[in-house]
């Protein structure tokens, strides 16, 4: 069994996810092979990954779930359109925007991640990494109607968990405050990441670290350092960093 995905073939799986979820904003990729493309493309990268049986089953399973994961982030083209004053309509969020890219990625990787697939989330993850400077690892929850602005320098932890109607804008890191390990000195793999409920807004550059809690409908301002629980309808500010 080969051991290695092929990048250049999970670039062209994307390209297909991509025209299935915004067909009227993406061109129709040459090496399209009728309507089973997508599955066979991303059943054969499973199998340099996982068995042969399975891969089938799991490609299987991922194309039944393509429906959500389109409807997913046309809830983020919209979150976009309504949080920018400066989109001008749909294409333009669907065409130029990297958190539309990003989410892309993101959220099919996340349904691979679910569906226990080993490597290949991280690769396609890794690929708008690359391409956008928005680092989210495919392990994170993500709610409805996410909007990241701008994004360059964004960095969301595996064990992130993101509800809905949430506003990132550049910089912001949720990230792990410290780590837990085992007898053998081995990192252990727990919660550790924030929790962001409803309705929250973080401004540009701001750190949230550690299992903690932003309540729901709380803005937070840019340049914080935050370490503690915040409760629902707050505003902290960088000045001090406390509950106004």
């Amino acid at each position: 069994m080969k051991k290695t995905p092929s990048p250049r073939e999970l670039e062209k799986l994307m390209d297909l996810i991509r025209y299935v979820v915004f067909p009227d904003y993406s061109d129709v990729p040459f090496w399209t092979c009728g309507p089973t493309a997508i599955q066979d493309i991303l059943c054969s990268q499973l199998q340099t990954v996982i068995e042969d049986d399975k891969a089938v089953e799991v490609s299987r399973k991922f194309v039944e779930a393509l429906p959500e994961i389109s409807r997913l982030l046309h809830t983020d083209v919209e979150a976009l359109l309504h949080n920018d004053p400066a989109s001008s309509d749909i294409g333009e969020v669907i065409l130029c925007y990297p958190g539309i890219k990003v989410m892309l990625h993101y959220r099919t990787a996340h349904v691979l991640y679910g569906l226990n697939v080993p490597r290949i989330p991280r690769i396609i993850t890794e690929m708008a990494h690359n391409q956008t400077g928005i680092d989210i690892h495919p392990a994170a929850t993500i709610g409805e109607y996410f909007a990241i602005d701008h994004g360059t320098g964004v960095v969301i932890g595996a064990t992130s968990i993101i509800g809905n109607h949430v506003m990132l804008y550049q910089g912001v890191t949720l990230g792990a405050k410290n780590f837990s390990y085992d007898e053998q000195g081995h990192p252990i793999d727990k919660p550790r990441h924030p929790i962001l409920e409803d309705n929250v807004t973080v401004y540009s550059n701001t750190s949230i670290l550690g299992r903690i809690t932003i309540g729901h409908d709380t803005v937070i301002g840019g340049n914080v350092w935050l370490t503690h629980d915040v409760a629902p309808y707050s505003r902290i500010l960088q000045m001090d960093a406390r509950c106004q």
